[in-house]
């Protein structure tokens, strides 16, 4: 296989809010079934708050201190399987408070990035239970550059285009985005992959957590703004193969990087 080449499997999961033992129970499950079959992932991503969903009253309690619990199942599950990880997000308490976090672990197990959503969503309270993180998210698969941003990150654009400045081919985005705001998933996902002419790969949950009810639709969209891949609105595995050679060619016949004039702007 070319060495641009990457499978990539996003695990669209419903989520019990609350219940971290069933969550986790439901992961392990789900991570077994996109490890199987004959295409094996080099990476796997997981949803926004995989672990507790949207339980933000009952946070304090739920949130899994300094993420021990989840690094103990995914190091080693990527140890044994030498399959990347883009840990989706967990509630984890730390001494500075809660937060929204990635992990990302590479094919030896090690957790090697990490990323603290830092636009809190304020029409789900999130400020009121959770800490902002104060860096942006980079991480390296296999030696090509990418970037984790969380749900609500992707209406923030200069977010995603730091990013690619500082070189990413491909952009993360775990997420709990909800009904009824699909359009605005789909349109905001793709421009975000236009305008850097990256991959957005974007892993959101389905089901229904109290009166909100989430739609699905994760996604991988391609540097020209093309879906490649799109699941439906039931718990799935979508698989697709991405070539990051597509990412040169694309920003080479459109040289939007090299026309940007930022002093200007």
């Amino acid at each position: 296989m070319s060495d641009t080449l990457l499978n990539i499997a996003l695990l669209q999961m419903n989520i019990d809010a609350g219940n971290p033992v069933a969550n986790f129970s439901k992961l392990e499950v789900m991570l077994e079934q996109a490890a199987g079959g004959k295409d094996k992932p080099d990476v796997i991503v997981f949803p926004e708050m995989w672990n507790t969903g949207y339980a933000l009253e009952q946070i304090n309690d739920l949130a899994d201190p300094n993420g021990v619990k989840t690094h103990a199942l995914l190091s080693e599950f990527s140890r044994k399987h030498g399959i990347h990880l883009v840990a989706g997000s967990i509630a984890e308490k730390k001494e500075t408070g809660i937060y929204n976090t990635i992990y990302a672990f590479n094919r030896s197990g090690e957790a090697h990035a990490s990323y603290s959503k830092i636009h809190l969503f304020r029409l789900m309270n999130e400020e009121k239970h959770l800490t902002a993180g104060e860096k942006i998210g980079r991480l390296s698969i296999d030696g090509m550059e990418a970037g984790m941003m969380i749900c609500y990150d992707i209406r923030f654009p200069e977010l995603s285009r730091r990013l690619a400045l500082d070189g990413a081919k491909m952009l993360f985005v775990p997420a709990e985005w909800p009904n009824p705001r699909l359009h605005h998933w789909r349109t905001l996902l793709t421009a975000r992959a236009i305008e850097n002419q990256m991959y957005v790969i974007a892993c959101n949950r389905v089901g229904t957590s109290g009166d909100t009810t989430f739609f699905g639709h994760s996604m991988v969209i391609d540097p020209w703004g093309e879906i490649i891949a799109e699941a439906g609105e039931e718990e799935t595995v979508l698989r697709v193969q991405i070539d990051l050679a597509l990412v040169d060619e694309v920003r080479s016949r459109i040289p939007v990087f090299e026309d940007r004039r930022p002093s200007l702007y």
